[in-house]
């Protein structure tokens, strides 16, 4: 028997406790992963060299070079004892441990061969941000090097179905709240060009969290509607059709004709357009005011002169025409943006058109450019920039405060109210103010569903804010009264609660209800205050419930392309549906979980810029909330 000195496991264990009784076995705890066994010597040396099939675990906590050199130990220990032992007639067993046939045991060696694989099959470097492939390596790490993976056939059949099950399990407790709070299906579609079809990605969303459903090709371009129609027919009756209370699509003229395919199949089903697109197209509608359009053209040519004349002379005027590098105003407001950087540089330019080199520019430049250096030279187009940052300022401040992909329904409404406020208290000639409160009220019902109305109406939050003398407003909730209550009496019903809820009537009026109205969340508040009006109870949980934009569902449409025809060939057309129902249901899994922009970027892309989905915190808003104004104030000055 060898000596117990030799074996320099023993130095990377600690012994707690004495000799089994009539066995050879110890007590030790691992010094490197603190796991505790029970075992002799074997088991000591294969926890810390990685061997596997003699009953324990390999350490995790071994990194590869510290394991090389215990294989180098265990080299020499076998050597010592294969020279003790060479006259013996009985020859020991002797493992034989040669390093050509060890793994890869430098961290350098291991991390070659992982960035190998990202390259040769180009994956997104982002990827290896992705709390999964984090999962993987460890699970790898902590199984040892007898570790093989599955096979093409089991990633395609057997664990993908077992993960599918797997996902579908977690959602039934999803799929148990649609009764009570309702639900929105979410449509984002995109022509793919290499299918040769229209691909249309559905979701299901309510506050138990976003559900990926399924996908839809449709061949037919020209005949989209009618099979689109019958796939939401489909998508409604699977999900509960007395579940459902909204469909959000963003699929231009397609929306359009199946909303009215479907109302005659689902009249209570609500329709509306996507929150974050429609604010882009207000306030863009905005900037096509006859008072304003002339000044956000002549910005355009303003920034496109100037951007040619840097490319004649970059060093001569180098300040960037880009507009703003807040995000949200560049997404939301992109006119007011050129408008206010053109604002920003009126000093500069204005040095700049009088300077040597612009007018040498002049004279070779075959444009005509006279109307742009008169412009900039002359008060009339500032003092009509001036007013049109001052009518947008509150509008975009106020987008800061919003978290525009997950708006609560009835925030915009509030958003509008809050705007037109400052608007008027900036002084402003009435007659631009009532015009602007035109355009605003006339788009309304257009661009926004009457669902906002009513979650502005029944939001605890902004109860007494005068919703009942504002004909927005009121419009919309008479519209959500007129598509979710067929019949005339239950509406009377629904009105006549609402006067209670308006009047604190009831529980609706207890001091606890009151101290809480902007202080719990309005689904929670409608739960704990609102049953002693159950049928205006009902309603206010499940339009307060929803969502309002699609921002979210984008992401994950444009995180990963849809599989191609060799994919489609190669596993059939079942699997590749699972597989995109495991893919995107893991991805907002991981959107849940706080970690959505962690691993965001396009497939092929080696060097990927971060999302474009900002969290505003605190400072951000506070920033943000202080208006233009002043600094607009002084340049005029």
């Amino acid at each position: 028997m060898s000596s117990e000195s030799e074996k320099w496991g023993w130095q990377h264990v600690s012994i707690f406790g004495r000799f089994d009784k009539g066995s050879g076995t110890k007590r030790w705890k691992c010094n490197h992963c603190n796991l505790r066994y029970n075992g002799s010597y074997s088991r000591v040396r294969a926890h810390l060299l990685g061997f596997t099939g003699v009953g324990i675990k390999s350490c995790p906590a071994i990194d590869g070079s510290l394991r090389e050199a215990f294989h180098i130990l265990e080299e020499e220990r076998l050597t010592r004892k294969k020279k003790l032992t060479s006259g013996s007639a009985k020859p020991s067993k002797r493992i034989r441990i040669s390093r050509s046939t060890l793994p890869y045991t430098t961290k350098e060696d291991m991390d070659e061969i992982v960035a190998r694989f990202f390259y040769v099959h180009a994956l997104s470097v982002n990827a290896a941000n992705s709390p999964y492939f984090l999962d993987m390596v460890k699970a790898i790490g902590c199984f040892g090097p007898g570790y093989e993976p599955p096979s093409v056939d089991e990633l395609s059949d057997s664990f993908l179905s077992r993960e599918r099950g797997r996902i579908e399990k977690s959602l039934a407790l999803v799929r148990e709240s649609w009764p009570h709070t309702g639900c929105t299906i979410l449509c984002v579609g995109c022509l793919e060009s290499m299918l040769g079809c229209f691909h249309i990605n559905i979701f299901i969303s309510n506050p138990r969290g976003l559900m990926y459903l399924k996908a839809v090709d449709i061949d037919d371009i020209d005949g989209a509607d009618n099979v689109f129609s019958g796939v939401l027919g489909d998508t409604i009756m699977e999900v509960g059709p007395r579940n459902v209370l909204q469909i959000i699509s963003h699929l231009g003229d397609t929306s359009k004709l199946s909303d009215s395919l479907m109302l005659s199949s689902f009249p209570h089903i609500f329709w509306s357009p996507c929150t974050s697109n429609s604010i882009c197209m207000l306030m863009e509608e905005i900037a096509e005011m006859d008072l304003l359009k002339p000044v956000v053209l002549c910005a355009k040519e303003i920034k496109h002169c100037i951007t040619t004349y840097q490319q004649f002379s970059p060093c001569s005027f180098n300040q960037n025409m880009e507009g703003s590098s807040d995000p949200l105003s560049m997404k939301f407001a992109p006119s007011f943006c050129i408008v206010q950087r053109i604002f920003e540089l009126k000093r500069l330019l204005q040095e700049l058109v009088n300077s040597e080199g612009w007018k040498q520019w002049k004279i070779s430049n075959p444009d005509d450019i006279l109307s742009i250096e008169e412009a900039i030279l002359r008060d009339d187009f500032w003092s009509d920039a001036y007013l049109l940052l001052q009518l947008f300022e509150p509008f975009v401040r106020l987008i800061a405060t919003l978290n525009v992909e997950k708006l609560v329904m009835g925030d915009v409404c509030d958003w509008r109210v809050q705007a037109l406020e400052a608007v008027r208290n900036k002084g402003i000639d009435e007659g631009t103010v009532k015009k602007l409160e035109e355009l605003i009220e006339n788009r309304w019902d257009v661009l926004f569903s009457p669902l906002h109305a009513t979650g502005y109406l029944l939001n605890p939050r902004y109860h007494g804010k005068g919703q009942t003398k504002d004909k927005v407003v009121m419009r919309g909730w008479k519209a959500t009264l007129e598509r979710y209550e067929s019949e005339s009496a239950n509406r009377r019903g629904l009105r006549e609660q609402l006067s209670s809820y308006w009047r604190l009537e009831g529980s609706l009026g207890d001091e606890d209800a009151v101290d809480c109205r902007d202080k719990m969340d309005p689904v929670v508040w409608w739960e704990n205050f609102g049953f002693e009006t159950p049928e205006l109870q009902t309603l206010a949980i499940k339009v307060l419930s929803q969502v309002s934009s699609i921002a979210m569902c984008q992401e994950v449409c444009q995180e990963y392309d849809f599989p191609g025809p060799e994919t489609s060939n190669r596993m059939g057309v079942e699997r590749v549906e699972d597989l995109v129902f495991v893919r995107n249901n893991l991805r907002l899994n991981s959107q849940r979980n706080g970690i959505s922009n962690s691993f965001s970027g396009a497939k092929n892309a080696i060097l990927c810029s971060p999302s474009e989905a900002k969290t505003w915190d605190d400072s951000h808003i506070d920033q943000t909330k202080v208006t233009y104004s002043q600094s607009i104030h002084d340049k005029m000055c």
